[in-house]
């Protein structure tokens, strides 16, 4: 399973429950809530972070937060779209091996497992 933070454009959220992944949106059930509780939240329900916000890379990488997994998405307003398709095709063809920090962009993926 998915969440999906605030931040996350409401296409992608879209293109991802079209194509049958089961994500829940932070904007949806608890606006306005912190980083920390965001990733409390994943890690508890052993959700799949998927995020627009580099803050989590620190959290990840600075701080040392255990057993959170995250997909972060780096692209440009106009390439919502492709960026959506690539995000569906992705969690289609590729097993990750948690906990992970992937970074995403309309051209290359990058997986570091922690």
């Amino acid at each position: 399973m998915i969440l999906a933070d605030e931040n996350v454009h409401g296409f992608i959220i879209s293109s991802l429950r079209d194509a049958g992944f089961e994500i829940i949106s932070v904007l949806e059930i608890a606006s306005g809530v912190t980083d920390e509780r965001v990733i409390q939240m994943a890690i508890e329900d052993d959700y799949i972070l998927l995020t627009e916000d580099k803050d989590f890379g620190e959290w990840v990488f600075a701080h040392h937060i255990k057993d959170l997994s995250v997909l972060f998405l780096r692209y440009s307003f106009f390439e919502y779209r492709e960026i959506a398709e690539s995000l569906v095709r992705l969690l289609k063809t590729q097993h990750f091996e948690r906990p992970f920090f992937t970074t995403i962009s309309t051209k290359k993926v990058r997986t570091r497992k922690l």
